[in-house]
């Protein structure tokens, strides 16, 4: 499955766009991939499709701060990927009917009115970190300061790339920040290559970053990990990535996270798995125990007649899942221990015990077998 690209980088807008710049992005996007615009191209759907979810997330508060917070991760529902159109416009109809005026077609004749060219804004690259966490800390969420080597704003020239803080008009596009061809009966539009687009060139670069605004360094960074993380989750922080050329937008810091192995449990979703061997006269007689759970013990009582294999639910102590109140189980697993090696009295006793008609297996019907136990845990 292809990696979800950033909401805001679907939308072309910055990570601090107004409610008003979004939905006007927004507008701007669905009028161009609109499939009355586009009849029969899938991958103008897909388009279409990847605008809605961005916009159904940036366009609500509390989904988009979830999303500056953990990305895509924090909306893991907003998913729009497998939707059809017909859910697409159920879903947005109102705000369709209120970007377009009335109903979901278009009326691509008289359009939207003019504007001017937007200037582009540079834009950091994301960085990926890997952070290693132990299930306490899974199971507790986290806080952690890490060093981030990447580029940082240049102080010299304040990230403007100016030494002096002058620009001029760029004499190639004359300050439009586009090239105008014309050929014949066709004009073609393009970003000018001398200014990419400002529509200014700087008089005088800064000595320190060359220019670009841009200068390699470091950064603490306090990152907030939420309880119930997983292995192989991707979080992203907002903005700490490289920093964008010429006072541009930061790109993101994309955590990914390592789980290490514990020395007691198992992991299996949320719920965790703990082996517990007993011997065979706790197993006959019964027993009451303490296992390890994690932030301390719980006390079991195993009945008497306990088979290996038995398991044992103990619910609320396994893990949180993630941006839910909701707690896994401690499942343990029952095995009965058979020594090895017997003294010559544990000998004798054994060998009373095998002649002892009760001792001889006796499986009932509400005895199940190995495959039927497998089959009930994972049901």
């Amino acid at each position: 499955m292809a990696e979800k690209r950033d909401y805001y980088e679907v939308l072309e807008v910055a990570k601090n766009a107004t409610a008003d710049e979004i939905k006007k992005a927004y507008r701007k996007k669905a009028l161009q991939y609109h499939p009355d615009r586009n009849p029969g191209d899938k991958e103008a759907e897909e388009k279409f499709k990847e605008a809605a979810e961005a916009y159904g997330v940036l366009s609500d508060p509390d989904k988009r701060a979830r999303y500056d917070r953990y990305g895509h991760a924090g909306v893991n529902g907003q998913d729009f990927s497998g939707a059809s159109m017909n859910d697409i416009f159920s879903q947005f109809g109102d705000i369709l009917g209120d970007l377009f005026g009335g109903g979901f077609g278009f009326n691509f004749g008289g359009g939207f009115g003019g504007g001017g060219q937007q200037k582009p804004v540079y834009r950091g690259s994301n960085l990926r970190l890997r952070v290693k966490l132990t299930l306490e800390e899974v199971a507790t969420g986290v806080k952690k300061k890490v060093k981030v080597n990447k580029y940082v704003p240049c102080e010299k020239c304040k990230g403007s790339g100016s030494e002096d803080g002058q620009m001029e008009t760029c004499k190639t596009c004359g300050g439009r920040g586009q090239r105008v061809m014309r050929s014949g009966f066709f004009t073609q539009v393009s970003t000018c290559p001398t200014c990419e687009g400002l529509g200014q060139v700087i008089k005088k670069k800064c000595t320190a970053c060359n220019g670009d605004g841009i200068v390699k360094g470091e950064e603490v960074i306090e990152l907030d990990i939420p309880a119930g993380v997983a292995n192989g989750m991707q979080l992203s922080v907002r903005g700490k990535g490289n920093a964008g050329a010429r006072n541009g937008v930061a790109g993101d810091l994309l955590i990914l996270i390592e789980e290490e192995k514990h020395k007691d449990f198992e992991r299996d979703g949320n719920d965790l798995i703990y082996n517990l061997f007993i011997s065979v006269p706790q197993a006959a007689l019964g027993c009451n125990v303490d296992v390890p759970c994690l932030g301390g013990t719980v006390s079991l009582k195993i009945p008497a007649g306990t088979q290996s294999g038995d398991i044992i639910r103990v619910k609320g102590k396994g893990l949180p899942e993630i941006n839910s109140y909701r707690v896994g189980e401690l499942i343990v697993n029952v095995n009965v221990w058979t020594p090895k090696k017997l003294s010559k009295d544990e000998e004798k006793i054994m060998r009373d015990l095998l002649e002892s008609e009760n001792f001889k297996p006796k499986p009932g019907a509400n005895d199940k077998g190995v495959f039927d136990k497998i089959r009930d845990f994972f049901s």
